[in-house]
């Protein structure tokens, strides 16, 4: 009822006129919507978890209306700067990928393309040369898709008793179990666990693992993004943000090293990952030379706005077009109850463990 009340006020107000008048604001025009993109479904990921993805025809919709709107893509380093120096073009907007998932190359890549849109991606990278799918995410969806099959023995895992696929929480519970009990495990390792729990679900892994659901671009995808214009960034190594300095500050080492084989100059923009942040990491952060750090708070980024806590505009596949087009307009920040400045985490794409993986 809610959402269906928002969306009418919403509608009431872009057939007013205001959406316009917003977009052509001077107030717009000092402001830069960074949006945020996780990942672009393969199959059937929207499903799985609708927060995170979106179906290609949506994303598609979404740069239409960008192209329609009259929109000014900017690359992420090009807009910073101009906002910093009050020189943003009209109706400015940065297109962001977290993690750098195998379907941004295959679904996401050729629309920017077609679009002529630059794009950033905060690239985690442990994953990126093992070329498996990330574990826990792996487990997770497998379980959903399992959902409906008979409950399994879990011996073969270390969990006794019949494995209960049917509810969400069943599911969560599952894979929090699986990643406690794979924490010292290697990659390889935790992939063979991901295998039999594939088994007892009655899935065919090897096709899924050909389909490349859940893993992460390899170094010749890496290459040619980067080749063509897409701006790749850092993420950390094993998706964590640890609280300890040194440990912290060794994923973003660790992170960079590898990224620095595929750009020209040295990666200085970040993304915290799943939106989680501390303020002691802003001084770390700067120790590491990064110039900039997005979270996944609301909002849109304006001059004297904190460069390592910047706001974005998550979308994703419950997202409607006239919410989207509010946030484009600048109408749906104004309207924003919670403020850009209350950290709030989005459920994670994470590797799920305080070790590697």
């Amino acid at each position: 009822m809610l959402k269906t009340l928002k969306t009418a006020f919403l509608s009431v107000l872009r057939a007013g006129g205001i959406f316009r008048l917003m977009a052509n604001s001077r107030w717009r025009r000092d402001r830069v919507l960074i949006l945020c993109y996780h990942g672009t479904s393969l199959a059937d990921e929207h499903l799985w978890r609708p927060y995170l993805y979106i179906h290609p025809d949506k994303l598609q919709q979404r740069l239409e209306s960008l192209k329609s709107g009259r929109f000014s893509v900017l690359p992420l380093a090009e807009a910073l700067q101009r906002l910093r120096t009050g020189k943003l073009p009209a109706r400015s907007v940065v297109l962001t990928f977290d993690d750098g998932t195998y379907d941004f190359y295959q679904q996401a890549y050729p629309l920017l393309k077609y679009y002529g849109f630059p794009a950033t991606v905060y690239q985690t990278t442990y994953y990126t040369s093992l070329q498996l799918p990330v574990f826990n995410l792996i487990c997770s969806y497998m379980l959903w898709k399992g959902r409906n099959q008979p409950m399994a023995d879990g011996t073969s895992l270390g969990m006794p008793g019949k494995l209960d696929a049917r509810r969400d929480n069943h599911r969560e519970a599952i894979v929090r179990c699986l990643i406690q009990s794979t924490a010292r495990k290697t990659g390889v390792e935790k992939d063979a666990v991901a295998a039999e729990l594939a088994h007892l679900l009655g899935i065919d892994y090897p096709s899924l693992k050909q389909q490349r659901i859940l893993q992460l671009m390899n170094a010749r995808e890496l290459q040619e993004i980067a080749r063509n214009g897409i701006d790749l960034q850092l993420h950390t190594h094993r998706h964590r943000t640890p609280e300890d300095e040194s440990l912290f500050r060794k994923e973003i080492q660790d992170n960079r090293s590898v990224v620095e084989r595929f750009v020209v100059d040295p990666p200085v923009h970040f993304c915290y990952p799943s939106g989680v942040y501390r303020e002691a990491f802003l001084p770390w952060l700067r120790k590491e030379n990064v110039l900039s750090a997005t979270t996944c708070d609301s909002g849109l980024a304006e001059r004297n706005s904190e460069m390592l806590l910047l706001p974005r505009y998550i979308d994703h596949q419950r997202r409607r077009l006239i919410e989207f087009e509010s946030w484009t307009s600048g109408v749906g920040d104004l309207l924003a109850l919670r403020r850009k400045s209350v950290q709030r985490p989005v459920p994670s794409l994470g590797y799920g463990s305080s070790t590697p993986p």
